[in-house]
């Protein structure tokens, strides 16, 4: 599988607008769809994990970095790649992305938690998949 330079227009101006996005991580299907916070910076989809836990999307993506994301309730999942982030100017973007996105008073506490590590470095790019 090819990956694509970026999702269409609509799909970024979707992920942006929606507070939540359904993500499936791994290739094989065993893992549920859940819904996960996402941003949007200069063009590209990135996402970070709150818990880490062991079965998480996050540790997933770790072993298996095929998957989907849902948008805008579509049936049919976007297949993506994930890929971690390394770059500390990139993951300051993604923060400052969440910030401005989620911002209301229930979300500030979790967005100053994924600011900071260990959630920090679980910054993932979800790069889509040409079949």
């Amino acid at each position: 599988m090819k990956t694509k330079n970026h999702f269409p227009e609509e799909i970024l101006t979707r992920i942006h607008a929606d507070k939540i996005v359904g993500i499936r991580a791994g290739s094989d299907g065993t893992h549920r769809v859940i819904g996960i916070w996402m941003v949007v910076v200069d063009g590209r989809v990135f996402a970070r994990s709150w818990s880490m836990k062991p079965r998480s999307w996050w540790r997933t993506f770790l072993e298996d970095p095929n998957g989907e994301i849902f948008v805008a309730r579509r049936k049919r999942g976007i297949k993506v790649r994930a890929k971690l982030v390394k770059g500390e100017k990139l993951k300051e973007a993604v923060t400052a992305a969440y910030r401005e996105k989620y911002n209301t008073r229930g979300s500030v506490g979790y967005v100053e938690d994924m600011a900071r590590s260990p959630a920090r470095e679980t910054t993932t790019e979800l790069i889509p998949i040409q079949e």
